[in-house]
């Protein structure tokens, strides 16, 4: 499977990246295709110390456009605030069969601590503005509340849920398979995308519960 993250130069982006690559062609997308390059040989690298010859799959890196085109699974791994400008320079090469996903979260801090931005002004959830600037193209919202360090360390169980929101049902089962590829992290379908929200708002929560608590790296887990 061909798997791109763009915005794969940041945390979550290099934790997906060593998870995926044993079985997994990776590509990491950023606006500068240099930067790009670097973290992918980067990435390559520790996958290799840690795997050794157990890696199928390659990691490289290519600039945003590039690195949509022709993928399986297209992660944005970006800022709510670079959502319209992102997907208008992708969305002419998105093939059509590509599950696109979002684990992006709107939030902002301020002296109470963490807060949610669509509730707190009235604005969209990361959800409904991916679908608004994607018109047509299937979209999943997933990983909104997993431990971005539990995740880049390959040795460690994330121990965790992860809440899964999507339309379609095969693309939310083949999305469902790559997340159990990851050591302890177990996917749960939520509902329609339209209820994105109900995990995106959970990450300021899990963080001001960890700061307040001195919890380090928090997740969720139902039981």
């Amino acid at each position: 499977m061909k798997i791109s993250i763009i915005g794969g130069t940041g945390g979550m982006g290099e934790g997906f990246a060593l998870r995926w690559v044993v079985n997994h062609d990776i590509t990491i997308g950023s606006r500068d295709a240099q930067k790009a390059a670097s973290s992918a040989e980067q990435y390559m690298n520790t996958a290799l110390a840690s795997y050794g010859n157990n890696i199928k799959g390659t990691i490289r890196g290519a600039d945003y456009i590039s690195s949509s085109r022709d993928s399986d699974i297209l992660i944005l791994s970006i800022p709510y605030d670079s959502v319209k400008l992102t997907c208008e320079s992708i969305s002419g090469s998105i093939k059509k069969d590509c599950i696109i996903v979002s684990p992006i979260v709107p939030m902002e801090r301020n002296d109470a601590g963490f807060t949610y931005i669509p509730f707190e002004k009235n604005m969209k959830s990361a959800a409904q503005l991916l679908a608004e600037n994607l018109p047509d193209k299937n979209i999943v919202s997933a990983f909104h509340t997993i431990s971005e360090v539990k995740l880049k360390n390959v040795n460690e169980s994330l121990d965790s849920d992860t809440f899964v929101c999507g339309d379609d049902q095969q693309s939310i089962t083949k999305l469902n398979q790559l997340i159990e590829e990851i050591k302890g992290l177990r996917p749960l379908y939520l509902g329609p995308l339209s209820l994105s929200y109900q995990a995106e708002l959970l990450t300021p929560m899990l963080l001001n519960a960890s700061k307040k608590n001195k919890i380090k790296h928090p997740g969720i887990k139902l039981t």
